[in-house]
């Protein structure tokens, strides 16, 4: 009798215990510092997003970022990584909506295509993102600076960052996830602290 190969498909643990956070820790910290900023989220994407319908979508789309991002690490600090993501997911939206099918331009030559240069106000509200962004980095510790720069201005890999740093990729892992937080936390304080005024 001839053996055939067992080619049912194995069930794979989606979080084995030497891949990060078990599901019912990551579950547990998920209610327990995730859910109660949902208030504030909400609060952030209505104030950021033009369409309100949306905004549910973008919660949840927000929570779904959030719960895979920390599956291999629980980051120290909740709220910063629910901004960023809330963040990141603002831009994305920003930049897919700016994207025009073709087939929906009915006729080229009726269409004024506005230059690229950007207006007066936008440079100035750049220039002033840039003197916020620079004052926050320069509030930084000096090693989470030193890796945010290799890494974002010099675009380079963390291991080429840990060589020449003289550290080790965990470490440079570490001072840019520091790096992210305390700028979030930075950035995020300064947009809240005229309306907390106000």
């Amino acid at each position: 009798m001839v053996e055939t190969p067992n080619t049912t498909p194995k069930e794979v643990d989606p979080h084995p215990e030497d891949a990060g956070v078990s599901t019912p820790d990551l579950k547990a910290w998920f209610v327990r510092e995730v859910l109660p900023l949902e208030v504030s989220l909400v609060q952030f994407l209505r104030r950021n997003w033009r369409d309100g319908d949306e905004v549910a979508d973008m919660r949840q789309e927000v929570y779904a970022r959030v719960f895979e991002s920390a599956s291999t690490e629980i980051p120290r600090s909740t709220k910063a990584l629910v901004f960023t993501v809330a963040r990141n997911l603002l831009i994305d939206r920003y930049r897919h909506n700016r994207i025009v099918p073709f087939e929906g331009i009915p006729d080229f030559d009726t269409i004024n295509i506005p230059s690229d240069e950007p207006g007066p106000d936008r440079s100035a509200i750049a220039r002033d993102e840039l003197r916020h962004l620079k004052i926050a980095l320069e509030r930084l510790p000096p090693r989470c600076r030193e890796a945010v720069i290799l890494k974002r201005v010099e675009r380079l890999t963390r291991p080429e960052i840990a060589r020449r740093m003289g550290i080790s990729e965990n470490t440079v892992k570490r001072h840019l996830a520091d790096a992210a937080h305390l700028l979030t936390d930075m950035l995020y304080a300064e947009q809240s602290e005229p309306e907390a005024k106000s």
